[in-house]
C-alpha cells in the first residue's frame, strides 16, 4: 500500500461526533514492524472494521513507551497523496521502534463521510484525539500533533480545544508547517504559481477588501487560537512545546505568515505582551544563520518552548519529508 510494507498500515475508520466514518490509517514505525514481520504478515491485509483485533494495534496500546504522532494533512487530496507518504516516514525515523503515526481524511474527503467546514473539520480532529486518548489509552504527553497547510489550522483549534478544558488537556507539543495566520490574510498574500496576486491589489483597498471579507464563511483564525492556547496553558502551569517551521520558497503560503503566526505565539506568553520589537531584539541576539540551511530561533517561558525554524528551500509540500521534521519531533519527544 503506497509504498509501505504488508501491515505496515492498518486502515480502519474512527466514528465522528456526527456518527459518519472517518477514513484513518494507523502506520507502524519500521524498527517494530521488523521486529514483529512474521506475525504481521501472518493476518489479513487490507481495510478492518475492528483494529483493536489487530496486531498492530496491540503493539501500539501494549508498550508505554509507545508515542504517537497525529497527523492532520491539507486542504487537498487525501491520507495517500503527494509528498504525505514521505511525511510519515519522516515523523516516525527518529525513534523506528516506538513512534507510530495516526492520519486520517476530514468528512467530505477521501473515504471519509460528512460534509467540509471549519467546525466540521475541527470536530473531525477533536474525535480522531479522543480515539487516540480514550481507546488506544495512549497518554497526552506521549501525543504529538503534526499538521500541514490547512492542518495547521485544525491542530491549533485542537490545542485550544483541550487546553480550554478543565483540567486541561496538553500533549506533548505541535508540530506546524507552512502555517497561515487568518483566512483574510491568506486571501491578500496568495499569488498564482507564486508570481500572479489573487487579491492582492484588492487587499490594497480596505473597504473593498473588508466588504469581500464578509462572504468569507470560514474564518480559520490560527492567529487568535495559538494566543489562546498559550494563555491557557500559561495559566494552567503545564508544560508545552510549539514547533513552527516554513520554507522562504514556499508560493503557495508565504513564510510571512509564520513570522506573523509566531508573533501573536510569543505575545501570548506574557500578561503584559511582547512587543513585536522585543521580539525582533531577541531575535537579533539569540538566533541562529544555518546559511543554505535557513534559521533557528527559541522563545522560551517559564512553561514552554516556542520555536521558529526557517528554511531557505523546500516549497510547501515537499518541506514535509525533511530532516528537520524528523528532528523537530525528536526535540519533542526528547521532554518525555
Amino acid at each position: 500500500m503506497f509504498g509501505f510494507l504488508r501491515n505496515q498500515v492498518t486502515p480502519f475508520a474512527i466514528t465522528s461526533h456526527s456518527g459518519e466514518k472517518l477514513y484513518a490509517w494507523h502506520i507502524l514505525p519500521l524498527q517494530l514492524y521488523k521486529r514483529h514481520e512474521i506475525a504481521l504478515l501472518n493476518e489479513a491485509s487490507g481495510y478492518t472494521p475492528d483494529i483493536t483485533g489487530r496486531h498492530a494495534f496491540t503493539l501500539l496500546g501494549n508498550n508505554p513507551k509507545a508515542r504517537l504522532i497525529i497527523h492532520m494533512h491539507g486542504a487537498a487530496g487525501t491520507v495517500g497523496s503527494g509528498y504525505r507518504v514521505p511525511n510519515y516516514r519522516a515523523l516516525s525515523a527518529g525513534d523506528p521502534e516506538n513512534s507510530h503515526v495516526l492520519t486520517f481524511d476530514y468528512g467530505g474527503f477521501g473515504y471519509s463521510k460528512g460534509q467540509p467546514s471549519e467546525k466540521n473539520l475541527c470536530l473531525d480532529a477533536i474525535a480522531i484525539v479522543e480515539w487516540a486518548l480514550n481507546v488506544a489509552k495512549i497518554p497526552p504527553s506521549r501525543i504529538l500533533i503534526f499538521g500541514q497547510s490547512l492542518g495547521t489550522a485544525v491542530n491549533i483549534a485542537v490545542a485550544e480545544h483541550f487546553a480550554s478544558k478543565l483540567p486541561p488537556v496538553v500533549f506533548a507539543g505541535h508540530l506546524l508547517v507552512a502555517p497561515f495566520v487568518d483566512v483574510a490574510t491568506l486571501m491578500a498574500t496568495y499569488k498564482v504559481a507564486g508570481t500572479i496576486p489573487l487579491l492582492g491589489p484588492v487587499a490594497n483597498i480596505p473597504p473593498l477588501f473588508g466588504y469581500l471579507k464578509r462572504y468569507v464563511k470560514d474564518q480559520w483564525s490560527s492567529k487568535s487560537r495559538i494566543a489562546n492556547y498559550i494563555h491557557a496553558v500559561e495559566a494552567s502551569g503545564e508544560k508545552y512545546h510549539i514547533t513552527i517551521i516554513h520554507a522562504e520558497d514556499d508560493y503557495d503560503i508565504p513564510w510571512t505568515h509564520s513570522k506573523e503566526l509566531y508573533w501573536r505565539a510569543v505575545n501570548a506568553t506574557r500578561p503584559i505582551g511582547v512587543s513585536r520589537d522585543e521580539l525582533e531584539e531577541a531575535m537579533d541576539v539569540e538566533k541562529k544563520y544555518l546559511g543554505p540551511a535557513g534559521s533557528v530561533f527559541e522563545w522560551k517561558s517559564e512553561n514552554g518552548a516556542i520555536r521558529e525554524e526557517i528554511l531557505k528551500t523546500g516549497l510547501h509540500d515537499v518541506i514535509m519529508g525533511n530532516p528537520v521534521v524528523s528532528l523537530a519531533v525528536m526535540r519533542i519527544f526528547a521532554n518525555i
